[in-house]
């Protein structure tokens, strides 16, 4: 589950990681009484307005305004609420800023002191990893600071010693004066990313004062969905705003669902054999229009609401069934699909059944009026194939 900027600084700031004072406006009325607070706190009449979306490179595009004074608050903040922002981690469509944070203003020293780290899980090795850098800031991705940036492993039964700190500290070139609060720095973004469940914290920039100060100045955090249950407090920042309607409805009914571009639609149980078909149908040429995995209850009523999902993808040309019948029966599986089309059927199905009851489930389909409508294939391959020759056709 993603999370906007101004929750994953409310985690953080629980776990002791100090971050700017900000507060969240939904509207042009509530971005000045907030820019007042900022200004009353810090004393200074200047602030950050930061778009709050689900994806990254606001700034490039457009999405975060250095604002001086309450007029220029209003201005800006009205150029960006409402608005589509289009940043290269959107389509090009964009997304609507619901809502903005007003922040405070800390870049009044030197700007060398940036710095950008995140930690994540790495599968490859099943340990944790802190990815960390010395150029904090914009393009850290870029080519001429991928060669600056190092990478620790974390043992997860261990934590993260003494000794890996004072390493990242040495690469980072941190000076001596602000090594006691580097250290609890690094050890309280660990702890918020070990004890939220998170899939991901990263922070960019880090920024270290003249005083030694160490801030989060800007924070993204995905929390692993799997583990909400405890935490239901994250639970309540899902923003429903944020995701495409279709996938929004996919998930209310328990499917995984995802929304791609292209024309071929994939109706799948498991995770694995969907990222397979996938990855076959874009081998041979095609484009999948969206991940689907049923999981095990590929049921009747299961189906019908896969092909509801599907059918309101107007680019879909090609369904393609791909179901194995392990804990699933694919004469089940069969019956979901004769009673959806029970009348006629308007796109190009082809249906790929193994395991068990599978003689059942074509018998079913042979017996039915939609028959003549179904391709048959036995493998992935025959499946793409005859995804090819309809798309060149």
């Amino acid at each position: 589950m993603n999370l906007h900027e101004y929750q994953a600084k409310k985690i953080l700031a629980t776990f002791g990681v100090k971050v700017p004072y900000s507060i969240n406006a939904l509207n042009i009325e509530e971005t000045v009484y907030a820019a007042k607070k900022v200004f009353k706190k810090t004393k200074e009449y200047i602030c950050v307005i930061k778009a709050q979306i689900h994806a990254g490179g606001r700034g490039k595009g457009g999405g975060i305004k250095i604002s001086k004074y309450i007029d220029d608050v209003y201005k800006k903040s009205s150029n960006i609420l409402g608005r589509r922002l289009v940043t290269n981690q959107t389509n090009n469509k964009g997304k609507i800023v619901n809502k903005v944070l007003i922040s405070e203003y800390v870049f009044n020293t030197e700007k060398e002191n940036e710095y950008y780290i995140s930690i994540f899980y790495d599968r490859n090795i099943y340990k944790n990893r802190i990815l960390y850098s010395k150029e904090g800031g914009l393009e850290i991705e870029s080519k001429y600071r991928y060669k600056k940036i190092f990478l620790q492993k974390i043992d997860p039964y261990i934590g993260i010693q003494d000794f890996l700190i004072r390493k990242i500290a040495f690469n980072l070139k941190i000076k001596y004066s602000a090594f006691i609060r580097f250290k609890t720095f690094i050890r309280n973004i660990y702890n918020a990313y070990i004890y939220s469940d998170a899939s991901l914290l990263e922070i960019n920039p880090v920024f270290i004062t003249k005083n030694n100060e160490i801030l989060a100045i800007d924070a993204k955090v995905i929390l692993d969905d799997n583990a909400l249950f405890r935490h239901m407090d994250y639970k309540e920042m899902y923003d429903e705003k944020e995701y495409d309607l279709i996938e929004l409805e996919a998930k209310k009914a328990g499917l995984n669902y995802l929304k791609l571009d292209g024309e071929v639609a994939c109706m799948v149980n498991g995770a694995g054999l969907a990222m397979s078909t996938m990855d076959m149908i874009k081998l041979y040429g095609a484009n999948p229009a969206n991940f689907l995995d049923l999981g095990g209850k590929a049921d009747s009523k299961c189906i019908k609401k896969g092909f509801d999902i599907i059918l309101k993808d107007k680019k879909v040309k090609i369904i393609l069934i791909n179901i194995f019948g392990g804990i699933v029966r694919c004469d089940l599986v069969a019956e979901g699909i004769i009673n959806y089309f029970n009348k006629s059927i308007n796109k190009k199905i082809i249906l790929r059944l193994e395991g068990t009851n599978v003689n059942l489930a074509k018998k079913l389909i042979n017996n039915s009026i939609i028959n003549n409508s179904i391709i048959y294939v036995t493998s992935l391959e025959e499946a793409a194939n005859k995804i090819k020759k309809i798309i060149i056709k």
